[in-house]
């Protein structure tokens, strides 16, 4: 879907090359149950229940404003299997149905908590995370070596056309990080507790 199909406002959106790349790691059934944590303005969840004909999407947001954006979108795109759920994340878990796929687009600070929990809900499930921030990536792979979990990396840069008079120059956007794994067989997976 394109980007420009979304409602935006302020708030951080996951970009549909980016979007694209994400939905395939997902792996994603028709009857999956996704969780989409950090949700922003929902694009993730909306092009995600495309593919959920019997599934759900719960989009975990702690901001207001991308509260309502997620809302707005979801109505724009008729998308009823998505659930706003208000608040941080691992908090605003409790009482959702378990996961079969998370997809982490932000944690706020919470990457560990939150990624304990839904593998101890499910060890099966199948998570893909992105991150822009290396610290946020360093936190990530220390986790990852802490579990013995191995991973798949992918990084990306897009770069977008821009007009410059009768010129066209690609201006490069943010690198993605995007980290994958678990899903069908499960992990092993310990908490170190």
């Amino acid at each position: 879907m394109r980007d420009e199909l979304f409602i935006r406002g302020d708030v951080p959106m996951t970009k549909s090359e980016v979007r694209a790349v994400c939905i395939s790691k997902l792996e994603l059934d028709p009857d999956s149950i996704l969780y989409d944590i950090g949700a922003g303005t929902g694009s993730v969840s909306v092009e995600a229940s495309v593919y959920l004909t019997n599934g759900k999407v719960f989009a975990v947001e702690k901001k207001p404003e991308a509260q309502e954006l997620i809302e707005a979108n979801r109505k724009k795109f008729n998308a009823d299997c998505i659930t706003v759920v208000k608040g941080t994340a691992p908090d605003a878990l409790s009482g959702l149905e378990t996961a079969t796929h998370v997809f982490l687009g932000g944690t706020s600070g919470n990457l560990e908590e939150v990624l304990d929990l839904v593998l101890r809900e499910n060890p099966n499930v199948r998570v893909v995370a992105n991150f822009i921030a290396l610290e946020s990536l360093t936190d990530m792979l220390l986790w990852l070596k802490k579990h013995s979990i191995e991973a798949e990396i992918v990084q990306m840069q897009v770069s977008r056309a821009k007009t410059a008079g009768s010129y066209h120059m690609m201006m490069g956007q943010n690198p993605v990080y995007i980290i994958s794994f678990g899903g069908e067989g499960g992990i092993s997976f310990e908490t170190g507790e």
